[in-house]
């Protein structure tokens, strides 16, 4: 099971269309983004599942290069398990060669927690793709924090960030590709210490 067998699966979970964008729900989209400029790819419409991705390489050229095929569900959030495990099956890729970026409540804004497996915390992506293929695949786990007051969890996920936290957005998707980079190069463990916060 090596890596020139097996590609590693990147998901950027969010929602399709510009309505969606910018919600903090949408983080994982925005990183996929961002890791397709670096990989000088485009996102184009998969053949195999409702979803666009690229495929390419990320990290120096040589033996720490890896083969990616990142991805974007374009099923909505809460059924991104079917284009995912779809896709997993089309490239033959073990679970844990999967890895979403996703938004998480339970960390603050301007954090990242790296993990392999665990809960869906409420999240309903992980809980569709944890559904359709179980637990155990790695999570970059992109902190919003939790919602101001009374307001809804539904409610603050599907809001833009807010201008305060715009300013420092793009510094953290950048931080979040390079901790996704880091996890493949260099394994989880390193990945952790050098970008949990």
């Amino acid at each position: 099971m090596s890596d020139a067998t097996h590609p590693w699966l990147i998901v950027g979970l969010g929602n399709p269309g510009p309505d969606y964008a910018a919600n903090r729900h949408n983080v994982g989209f925005m990183v996929a983004d961002l890791l397709a400029t670096r990989i000088g790819g485009k996102f184009k419409r998969a053949q195999k599942a409702q979803a666009q991705v690229v495929e390419g390489r990320i990290g120096p050229p040589g033996p720490a290069s890896r083969r990616v095929v990142l991805v974007k569900p374009m099923s909505y959030m809460n059924l991104s398990g079917g284009p995912v495990t779809a896709l997993r099956d089309f490239y033959k890729v073990p679970t844990d060669h999967v890895v979403a970026i996703h938004d998480e409540l339970d960390v603050d804004y301007g954090s990242l927690r790296l993990k392999l497996g665990g809960g869906d915390n409420g999240h309903n992506g992980l809980k569709s793709m944890t559904k359709a293929m179980g637990p155990d695949y790695h999570r970059v786990r992109f902190g919003i924090g939790r919602p101001p007051g009374r307001m809804q969890v539904a409610d603050f996920v599907l809001k833009d960030f807010s201008s305060t936290e715009r300013k420092e957005l793009a510094f953290l998707v950048d931080r979040s590709a390079d901790a996704v980079e880091c996890l493949l190069a260099e394994g989880l463990e390193r990945a952790q210490s050098t970008y949990n916060s």
